[in-house]
């Protein structure tokens, strides 16, 4: 049984987004004076009281969008209400009633779920007599300031009346795992995402910076229930030159820190650019698993080798080897079933913890096929590693002198590891320590001197 949904409505810049943003008590989605901002359905999952809801923000209602999408807007809305348990018709007390609002209205009068009438901005207790005003739309009114966080128990002792009992003690399937899909703009993100949901989740368009906020969208997969997080398109820094981009591009980062996997998508009738390794790049520095995603695939010529976009890829991502790369049609489905359960083995991976002994045993066969370099006159010495995480699998080894091993010898270590340890597919941290003075365990070093005497015997 799916949980109930609360959908905010209402006229553009009444404050719907800050009122989502108040309710959940963390900055999701996008709040800019600028009009017609939110686009997609942007949604949360938020607690009231004993129960759980899917908190919904919409776009403006009745505005002309800039970039011609205003159709797209207008039934993403309409989705929203028609999958409603109940609605949030979010006014601005200092405004009072405009034509749009009585619009809004209208439009509601005839929808089979409970709507309640938010007073937004009724900042000082004055103005709740203004809020009063607004009883002539015909709904109960609460008056709030998401700005100054007045009325926050009463909206929700509110909602919690009007939820309907059907839903009580649904509790929310925590998902498997969250997929972050990012990429430059126009590189089919919000269609593969709307594959994946199988419904028009998204909006899709050819116009560049479509999608503006970090969209949640949750769909189940062999009985496993995933999250999607769809991403706006990344933009180089130079070209961030509004608020909505910039907080685009903050939302977008902060998807990839929260999500499990990443996938960096591209578009194969389109070269690699210099934001694309950027992009890798932070994803790297947060030790995300990764996928290449070549989308689009439909699009090629059949007389195009798969083989020549993984040697492309290969070259520009030296520093990303180990990452899986997948060819696909996100408008088509193709090969979108393949990529989810790469996904998830991805993740298994991510999780997986190797015993210390195995560790160390790949570790002295790994200094054994090749011994430290001396660091001017010191010998530098592994004594032994340990695993102390996961996601990323996190490995410290404890050494005579951290700084005597150069950097290629670490990446040598690390990939010897990565090939014979369970999780060669994602990234790994490693960390060099000075053992400690009352430390005397030597495992590596004792292995190397017997496996030495054995030689000089044999």
């Amino acid at each position: 049984m799916r949980l109930p949904q609360v959908v905010i409505v209402g006229r553009p810049n009444v404050g719907k987004s800050s009122i989502f943003n108040w309710l959940i008590g963390r900055r999701v989605a996008i709040v800019d004076p600028q009009a017609g901002v939110t686009r997609d359905r942007v949604t949360h999952l938020l607690e009231v009281r004993d129960r759980f809801v899917e908190l919904v923000d919409t776009g403006g209602m009745g505005i002309e969008d800039t970039d011609n999408l205003t159709q797209a807007v207008e039934q993403q809305i309409e989705v929203a209400i028609d999958t409603a348990s109940v609605i949030l018709f979010v006014v601005d007390v200092r405004a009072g009633i405009t034509p749009l609002d009585e619009w809004v209205a209208k439009r509601l009068r005839y929808v089979n779920v409970p709507v309640l009438c938010v007073a937004n901005k009724t900042d000082v207790e004055s103005l709740e007599a203004q809020a009063g005003e607004f009883y002539r739309l015909r709904r109960k009114v609460v008056p709030v300031s998401a700005a100054h966080s007045r009325g926050r128990e009463q909206l929700l002792e509110e909602i919690y009346q009007l939820l309907p009992p059907v839903a009580q003690g649904v509790e929310p399937v925590e998902p498997e795992m969250k997929l972050a899909i990012v990429g430059r703009r126009n590189v089919g993100k919000s269609t593969f995402v709307n594959t994946l949901a199988q419904a028009e989740r998204m909006i899709v368009s050819e116009v560049p910076g479509t999608t503006r906020d970090s969209v949640d969208v949750r769909f189940e997969l062999d009985g496993k229930v995933f999250v999607a997080i769809d991403t706006p398109g990344f933009r180089r820094r130079k070209s961030v030159s509004t608020s909505i981009d910039f907080y685009s591009m903050h939302r977008a980062q902060r998807s990839i820190r929260q999500a499990d996997v990443v996938l960096l998508f591209f578009d194969c009738t389109e070269q690699i650019t210099k934001l694309d390794k950027q992009l890798a790049d932070y994803i790297a520095r947060h030790y995300k698993p990764m996928i290449f995603v070549v989308n689009k695939w439909d699009l090629v010529d059949r007389q195009i080798a798969p083989e020549k976009w993984v040697s492309y890829l290969r070259d520009n991502f030296r520093f990303m080897w180990y990452a899986p790369i997948a060819f696909i049609s996100g408008k088509t489905g193709k090969n979108v079933k393949w990529l989810l359960d790469y996904t998830l083995q991805l993740y298994q991976q991510a999780g997986e913890r190797l015993p210390t002994a195995e560790l160390n045993r790949l570790l002295c066969e790994a200094i054994e096929r090749n011994p430290p370099p001396l660091s001017g006159t010191i010998r530098p010495k592994i004594y032994y590693a340990t695993q102390v995480g996961e996601r990323p699998p996190t490995i410290v080894m404890f050494c005579n002198e951290p700084k005597a091993l150069s950097p290629p010898y670490q990446r040598y270590l690390l990939g010897a590891l990565r090939e014979r340890a369970p999780y060669r597919e994602v990234p790994i941290k490693l960390y060099f320590r000075k053992r400690s003075r009352y430390d005397r365990t030597n495992h590596i070093d004792a292995r190397l001197r017997i496996s030495q005497k054995e030689t000089d015997v044999a």
